[in-house]
C-alpha cells in the first residue's frame, strides 16, 4: 500500500470533511459558475453583437433582469450533491491510490500515478454529478437570451418537464461527457494540489499551514480548469440544447468548431479562472480543517 493510501480518511471521515469543503467550494464559487455557463451557451448570430459582452457585462445583466439571487440559480443541486459527490470522489481517489501508486509514488511525486488515481474518482463521482449538471446548466441558462426550451419554476418541474420530454435519458443526458471531463480534471486536480502542497511543506513540518494549503487548492483548481475547458464547454452545449438538436458530444463539438473555431471551446474561460482560485482554495482548505477537526474529536 502507497504512503498516501495508508493515510486516506474512513468513509464517514471522507463524508463529513468532503462535504464541508464541497460546501465551500459551491458557495464561493457558484455566482461564476453561471456566468461561465452563461457565456459558454450563449449563441452569436453573425452580424449582430453577442447577448453578453465578456464576465462582467455578463453579471450586471443578470443582476439587472433578475436581483443578485439569478447568480445562484441551479446552485440547491450541487450543494445537495456535494457531501455525498466528494465522499465518493475521496473514496475513488483512494481505490486509485491502490490501482496506480507505488509505495514511494507520493514521497518521490511520481505525478502520473498520482494523477491516475484522481482520474478514477470520476467513475465514483458521475453518477451524482452528470444528472446534477445537467438540471443545474438548464436552470442557469433559461433566462439567457440564447436559450430556447421550456422555461420551469424549481427543480421539481424541471425533472418532470426533461422526463416528459426525452425520458431518463433526458434526465442523464450529458453523464459520459461529464465522467470524461471529470477524469481529465481530476488528473490535474490532485497531482497538482499535492505537489505543491509538498512542496509548500517546510522540512519536519506534516503540512505547510493554513496559507499554504489554500494556495495549493487554488492552483490546484485552475490547472483542473484549464485542462478541462473545451470539455467542458461542449458538455454544457449539449445539456442546454432542445431535445433533438444534437445527435451527441461529436456533433456538438463539430458546431462549436464551425460557429467559433478553437476560440469557442474556451468561452467562459475568464469567470473560470477567476472562480477557480478562490473556489477550490475554500474547498481543500474546508476539507483540510474539518479533516483536523474529525481527527482530533477521534474520528479516523
Amino acid at each position: 500500500m502507497s504512503e498516501g493510501a495508508a493515510k486516506q480518511p474512513g468513509p464517514l471521515k471522507s463524508f463529513l470533511a468532503g462535504g464541508c469543503g464541497g460546501i465551500c467550494l459551491v458557495v464561493v464559487g457558484h455566482p461564476l459558475d453561471t456566468l461561465k455557463v452563461r457565456i459558454q451557451t450563449m449563441e452569436v448570430v453573425p452580424g449582430q453583437p453577442p447577448p453578453y459582452k465578456g464576465m462582467v457585462d455578463c453579471a450586471k445583466q443578470i443582476v439587472a433582469k433578475e436581483g443578485p439571487k439569478g447568480l445562484y440559480k441551479g446552485m440547491a443541486a450541487p450543494v445537495a450533491g456535494v457531501a455525498p459527490m466528494y465522499a465518493l470522489c475521496f473514496l475513488g481517489y483512494g481505490y486509485g491510490k491502490k490501482m496506480f501508486c507505488d509505495d514511494d509514488a507520493f514521497e518521490k511525486l511520481k505525478l502520473t500515478q498520482i494523477g491516475m488515481a484522481g482520474a478514477t474518482s470520476a467513475l465514483f463521482t458521475t453518477p451524482i454529478l452528470g444528472p446534477g449538471e445537467r438540471l443545474k446548466c438548464v436552470l442557469q441558462t433559461m433566462e439567457s437570451p440564447s436559450y430556447k426550451g421550456p422555461k420551469y419554476n424549481g427543480y421539481k418541474e424541471l425533472v418532470s418537464g426533461l422526463y416528459a420530454e426525452g425520458g431518463a435519458r433526458s434526465l442523464v443526458r450529458g453523464s459520459g461527457i461529464t465522467c470524461l471531463r471529470d477524469g481529465v480534471a481530476s488528473f490535474f486536480y490532485f497531482s497538482t494540489y499535492e505537489l505543491l502542497k509538498k512542496t509548500w511543506t517546510p522540512e519536519g513540518a506534516k503540512d505547510p499551514g493554513v496559507f499554504w494549503t489554500f494556495m495549493a487548492g487554488g492552483f490546484a483548481g485552475m490547472a483542473n480548469w484549464a485542462a478541462m475547458m473545451p470539455i467542458d464547454t461542449v458538455k454544457s452545449k449539449l445539456q442546454v440544447a432542445p431535445e433533438g438538436k444534437y445527435s451527441g458530444v461529436m456533433a456538438v463539438a463539430k458546431d462549436i468548431m464551425a460557429k467559433d473555431g478553437v476560440r469557442g471551446y474556451y468561452k467562459g474561460l475568464a469567470p473560470v479562472m477567476v472562480r477557480a482560485f478562490p473556489a477550490n482554495a475554500a474547498c481543500f482548505l474546508g476539507y483540510e480543517m474539518a479533516a483536523k477537526a474529525l481527527t482530533r474529536a477521534g474520528l479516523e
